[in-house]
Order: structure tokens, then C-alpha cells, then sequence
């Protein structure tokens, strides 16, 4: 670095320029929204663990998402309601590598998950009478690693590439949390390996996964138009449309975000296109693609039957 360069050890969030009542309104409204994506998707990890009907490669893949839901919004989220109480707004330049490291592995994994889910469907509904076969739990377990390990593989290669860049003070960085292109646009050096890199993982988690899962649909909705029962082709449009609305949701703002060219006017819709990612995602993707579903439902009621029936049992017994 040249002699008029230090290394920056805390940074500002500069997140939206808003008054302080406006301030106080948010944290309310995504403090809700983010209780109410913990405890629900919470509850979907609860039904599928304690219920052995839901123990299938589809429900398997279920739990991932909720995990990785309440895990990517976690890391972001409580600093963002933080900050909007707060007039400092600062973050240490370590938490700041850190938080970026942990959204974009969460992120990548999900990504790689949600294919997963849809390679899952894809042997559903085109090759049922040899799904058991394909999709085993060998096969389920190491979907799932892999997808854990190359997101946070990739995760690793930009953290890395971001500690070798020269940061020179004064650092605000112009976004609610510490989203990698924002962080990109405040070194003092080249960033042009930083961005290469990061295109090429788009290309590798966003758009090959979309691309073959959008053709592979023909297939797909060819092989529901085959089956003869209709309560078994309404119950194949409602997976795949469930799978379609979450895949279009994240995949789509993700590209938006990350492979869409950059420039001034898009920041503030960067800050709302990720900060739809960090909470209304977590939201929407159980409604969406669990609480519509009625395997789920009725585990729910089997759930609340089991505690009725257990509470009624023990106050009989404490009658006695």
C-alpha cells in the first residue's frame, strides 16, 4: 500500500436515510418479520423431525431450507435492527469479512439445495417406479453435503480474495450489511479478479442450476400430463408450482443483484432486492412451500392431536 494508506479496523453501515420515527417503524415491522420466519420455520424442522411420515428425501430437503433460511437471515438481521436503533451504526472490519463469508456461503448453499430439491422432484414424477432406487439416502446425504461444501467453498475463495485487497479509511459502506459488491466498491486496489471470481460463481450456482432446471421442466410437465389420475397430476403441479414460485423468488433476485451491470442509480434497489432476500425470503419460502402443502398440514394436526390426547391422558391420570 502507498504511505497515505491504513488498514481500515471499523466501518459504517450506511443503510437507507431515514428519520428517526421511520427508523422505529421498521425495527418493529422486521423484528416481526424475522421472529415470525424463525418460529416457522422452526416449526416445519420440528414436524419433520418428530414426524416419520415426513422422513422422505423431499422433507429431507425441506429441513435443509428451513435451516439455511434461519441461518442466512441470522446473520444480517439482528445487526440491521441494531442499527436502526442505533446512531453509531459501526461494524468491526473482522465481523464485516465474517458477515459476508457466512451470507454468501448460506446463500450459495440454498442455491444448491433448491436444485437438489428439484432433482428430487424431477426423479418424482419422470422415473417414479425407480425412486426409491435414485433417490436413496446415500444419495439424499450426499446432495446435501455437497451443496454445503461447494456454497462454502466458494464462500471461502471471497473472503479470501477480499483480505487481500488494500481498504483505506474513512470506510461507510453504502448498504444495510456488509453485501460483497458494496464492500468490493471501497478497496483502495484492483478489484478485478475479486469480480471474475464472483461472476464465475454466479455462473455456477445461479444461472447452470436455473438454466437446466427450467429445460428439464418440459420433461417434467410432459410426464404430469401423462398421469391419469387427476388428484395425482394436482398434486404434481402443486410441488413443481411451489418448487417454480421458490426458485424464481431467490434465483431471481440473485441475479438481479449479482449479474445485472452496476451502477449509481441501482444501489438503493440493491439495498431492497437483498433486504427482500434477508427477511421476506425466510417468510415466503415455508408458506410457499411447506404450509401450502397438505403432508405438512396434516402432521401439523397429527402434532396437535398427539399433545390434546397427551394432556387429556394426564389429567386423567392425575384425576385418579
Amino acid at each position: 500500500m502507498g504511505a497515505n494508506e491504513s488498514w481500515v479496523t471499523e466501518s459504517l453501515l450506511v443503510g437507507f436515510w431515514l428519520s428517526t420515527e421511520m427508523e422505529a417503524l421498521l425495527f418493529w415491522i422486521f423484528t416481526l418479520l424475522y421472529t415470525i420466519s424463525i418460529l416457522v420455520n422452526g416449526i416445519i424442522l420440528g414436524l419433520i423431525y418428530l414426524d416419520p411420515r415426513l422422513h422422505t428425501p423431499l422433507y429431507y430437503f425441506l429441513s435443509h431450507l428451513a435451516v439455511l433460511d434461519m441461518s442466512y437471515a441470522s446473520t444480517n438481521v439482528p445487526k440491521m435492527l441494531v442499527n436502526l436503533m442505533s446512531h453509531t451504526r459501526t461494524i468491526s472490519f473482522g465481523s464485516c469479512i465474517m458477515q459476508t463469508f457466512l451470507y454468501l456461503g448460506f446463500a450459495a448453499t440454498e442455491c444448491l439445495v433448491l436444485a437438489a430439491m428439484f432433482y428430487d422432484r424431477y426423479v418424482a414424477i419422470c422415473h417414479p417406479l425407480h425412486y426409491t432406487v435414485i433417490m436413496s439416502w446415500r444419495v439424499c446425504m450426499a446432495l446435501a453435503v455437497t451443496s454445503g461444501s461447494f456454497g462454502f467453498i466458494l464462500s471461502m475463495v471471497h473472503a479470501i480474495l477480499l483480505l487481500r485487497l488494500p481498504f483505506c479509511g474513512p470506510w461507510a459502506v453504502n448498504h444495510l450489511f456488509c453485501e460483497i459488491l458494496s464492500v468490493l466498491n471501497l478497496a483502495c486496489g484492483d478489484t478485478w479478479l475479486n469480480r471474475v471470481v464472483l461472476l464465475a460463481a454466479c455462473v455456477f450456482v445461479l444461472v447452470a442450476p436455473l438454466s437446466l432446471m427450467l429445460v428439464s421442466y418440459v420433461n417434467i410437465l410432459w410426464a404430469i400430463l401423462r398421469i391419469q389420475s387427476r388428484e395425482g397430476r394436482a398434486k404434481a403441479f402443486s410441488t413443481c408450482s411451489s418448487h417454480l414460485c421458490v426458485v424464481g423468488l431467490f434465483f431471481g433476485i440473485a441475479i438481479l443483484v449479482y449479474m445485472v451491470p452496476d451502477s449509481n442509480q441501482r444501489e438503493e434497489q440493491e439495498k431492497m432486492l437483498s433486504l427482500f432476500h434477508s427477511l421476506f425470503n425466510p417468510v415466503l419460502n415455508p408458506i410457499i412451500y411447506s404450509l401450502r402443502n397438505t403432508q405438512m398440514q396434516a402432521a401439523f394436526h397429527r402434532a396437535l392431536q398427539k399433545r390434546t390426547t397427551g394432556g387429556t391422558a394426564s389429567q386423567t391420570v392425575g384425576l385418579v
